[in-house]
């Protein structure tokens, strides 16, 4: 079975285990878990959202947190070295960091 992602393509393609509307409400799911922001607010997050300077509930302590998060349920490894102030900017920014992890593997 194949679904289709926000950009169109299936699943089965550009080497994503789960298609990228997966990984969006994944992650959208993951912030408002460790962020204790109300689902509603994040299902309305899109690329140009900002984060990290724009959203008080993010402070540095919640970014180990968020990541950990990522971690587990997105079943990827963030090293220290991933870890910039760019890919935390807008929610876009941690989105295309998220789906670049998974196709790592």
């Amino acid at each position: 079975m194949s679904t289709t992602p926000v950009s169109g393509e299936t699943s089965g393609n550009a080497g994503l285990g789960m298609s990228r509307a997966r990984i969006d409400r994944e992650l959208k799911a993951i912030i408002s878990d460790v962020l204790g922001i109300d689902a509603d607010q994040t299902d309305k997050f899109m690329p140009d959202t900002g984060l990290f300077g724009h959203l008080p509930e993010l402070d540095s302590m919640a970014v180990a947190g968020l990541l950990t998060e990522m971690e587990d349920r997105l079943d990827i490894v963030i090293e220290d070295d991933d870890v910039d102030g760019e890919m935390l900017e807008t929610y876009g920014g941690l989105l295309a960091f998220a789906e670049a992890k998974i196709i790592e593997g």
